[in-house]
């Protein structure tokens, strides 16, 4: 097969996580090995930073500093939030994209991202294969929510899934500690999916987790909510709630919608968040008793110090395969891990076609969560648990970790 000769470029989509400069560190130092790859480009903040000419040389970068990537949270080139425009209406943005490709002779594109990042990458691949210029889109996948299809778990979210157990193992211990009647509700992120808030089991399985457990693939009924509060309030005078940002009631609305209203973001989708205040409020006024809510937000998506070493590895890996993929010919897959087995854990790196993961969203299976909020079941354990393995922490200098520096010279005009 002829070796494509050109540049390659790095974009991330969407929100960090704390392994998401693992998967650039894989593929900045795989391309920068590479020869058929003439220049190494981090795009700032995404697909807009392609679309406004503003990219980084990678190669100016010092290679110590690109490993220090492996344990930096974050995006360090920047993240974005941006729907290309309706192909069909306006064509503008693919036109500019092609123009720039062109202009710096870029053959390979990896995009590093969700759902809406592969959809993202899917169109520019199609787009550029329609106007006969050859390059080769490769998605790398990123995301706590751990929700994309045809792939066993995603980048970030082990280490997500880590910090909420340990978090809510820490939170136990608090929230227990005084002779007075007392609820905690905590939530955790997760919009259609609750993979994460389930990391809350770990928690349960060591004696020190919540009471009740709530995830957006089932629907959430107040009245039975404020029942079990009382029934556990009058039973052992405290009640620890984790509940999914996303959960719906009957009526499909999300609990801050419920009490007021959302505003929605360049996909569509609503903004988030507030739900455990709301609730905390609500209960207080019921029951007359001390109520905390208490929101994990950004935390559980850059909690570096908690990172799991397998999901270190793994985001790494990702990175590495997408470039060597796509050297070796392949074009418009995401990388997907195929988990082979749990006793040795063990997976397989495969190329899963971007079509199939673009808006597709992987929920957690209605057989593995309890009824009435009780939590999951042992299939789920036995899924997570490997993914959680190890320590993988920045070094530290002066007591703190010490993340990466990058200089972030700009690629001229």
């Amino acid at each position: 097969m002829k070796k494509l000769v050109g540049a390659a470029i790095l974009g991330q989509s969407g929100g960090p996580t704390s392994v998401i400069n693992a998967s650039a560190a894989g593929v900045f130092l795989e391309a920068l090995k590479q020869e058929c790859i003439t220049h190494v480009y981090g795009a700032k903040h995404g697909i807009k930073g392609i679309l406004n000419e503003e990219f980084y040389d990678i190669s100016k970068e010092d290679l110590k500093e690109l490993e220090l990537l492996k344990t930096t949270p974050s995006s360090m080139i920047g993240s974005v939030r941006y729907k290309l425009k309706d192909l069909a209406k306006d064509p503008s943005d693919y036109e500019k994209l092609l123009e720039v490709f062109k202009k710096y002779n870029i053959r390979y594109f990896f995009y590093n991202g969700g759902n809406d990042s592969m959809d993202t990458a899917n169109k520019i691949s199609k787009f550029f294969q329609d106007h006969d210029y050859e390059c080769r889109v490769v998605g790398v996948p990123k995301t706590i929510d751990n929700d994309l299809y045809a792939t066993d778990h995603c980048p970030g979210f082990g280490s997500a899934a880590k910090y909420v157990a340990t978090t809510l193992m820490e939170l136990y211990h608090d929230a227990t500690v005084y002779d007075t009647k007392m609820c905690t509700i905590v939530e955790v992120m997760g919009r259609n999916a609750g993979w994460l808030t389930a990391a809350a089991q770990l928690a349960i399985e060591k004696g020190q987790g919540p009471d009740l457990m709530y995830l957006p693939e089932k629907v959430f009924d107040y009245d039975e909510f404020f029942e079990d509060i009382e029934k556990i309030i009058n039973k052992k005078g405290k009640a620890i709630v984790v509940i999914s940002e996303g959960v719906k009631d009957a009526e499909g609305k999300y609990i801050p919608e419920h009490f007021g209203n959302l505003f929605t973001d360049s996909f569509g989708h609503a903004q988030l968040g507030g739900a455990a205040e709301i609730l905390a409020r609500e209960v207080e006024k019921r029951f007359d008793i001390k109520v905390r809510g208490i929101e994990f937000s950004l935390m559980q998506r850059c909690a570096q110090h908690l990172a799991s070493k397998v999901d270190v590895t793994e985001a790494y890996q990702a990175g590495v395969e997408a470039v060597k993929a796509a050297v070796n010919g392949a074009t418009d897959v995401m990388i997907g891990f195929e988990r082979v087995s749990n006793k040795p854990y063990k997976i397989n790196y495969i190329h899963v076609p971007l079509h199939k993961v673009a808006n597709t969203e992987k929920k957690v299976p209605l057989e593995w969560i309890k009824p009435h909020g009780k939590g999951m079941t042992q299939e789920y354990v036995e899924y997570v648990l490997p993914l959680i393995q190890g320590d993988c922490k920045a070094p530290l200098e002066d007591g703190l970790p010490r993340f990466a520096k990058l200089k972030k010279v700009l690629v001229k005009k």
